[in-house]
């Protein structure tokens, strides 16, 4: 084979693959939450289900940082330091933590063993099913968001929690 068959070979595997890349991400970034996700179910640490409308609606005017995450995901853990940081120089910021884990036992363990500060809820059926879940594309957590005072999303995602377009939003206005 000739050095340039070589090279359009591996031009053709090189577009086919940016090919794939592209059309299989998802670029949209929206800036308020379906109404399908705005019915889903969450539970508190009463073990009460609420809507996450009304978690919602009683944030109405701050900017709140959502972190998705889980008491047995390895990168939600190793954030926490982070999080701790950006919650004592963002003291007016509302920190909703919303955790997948699937047992309760271990969503409530993990919110005292790692001492994780702010408002909490869980979504019982865990990161692969459900209303929000579906609409946040959630593959991966951790997963941060951010939601400006009026009720916008002004971060859709952020998969760690020093990305710089994470602690921008916060700042913004």
């Amino acid at each position: 084979m000739t050095k340039t068959n070589k090279m359009t070979q591996k031009m053709k595997k090189f577009s086919i693959l940016l090919w794939l890349f592209i059309t299989s991400c998802s670029f949209e970034n929206p800036t308020e939450f379906s109404e399908k996700a705005m019915n889903e179910s969450l539970i508190n640490l009463q073990k009460e289900s609420i809507s996450f409308k009304e978690v919602f609606r009683q944030n109405r005017g701050k900017k709140v940082l959502i972190n998705v995450w889980a008491s047995w995901c390895a990168d939600c853990i190793k954030g926490l330091p982070e999080l701790k940081k950006i919650q004592k120089t963002h003291p007016s910021v509302v920190f909703l933590n919303i955790s997948v884990d699937e047992n309760p036992l271990a969503w409530k363990r993990g919110i005292e063993r790692f001492a994780i500060k702010g408002n909490h809820y869980n979504l019982p059926k865990g990161m692969k099913n459900g209303d929000l879940v579906d609409f946040l594309n959630l593959h991966w957590i951790p997963r941060y968001i951010v939601v400006d005072e009026k009720g916008s999303i002004s971060l859709f995602k952020a998969t760690k929690i020093t990305d710089d377009d994470l602690l921008t939003a916060l700042k913004s206005n």
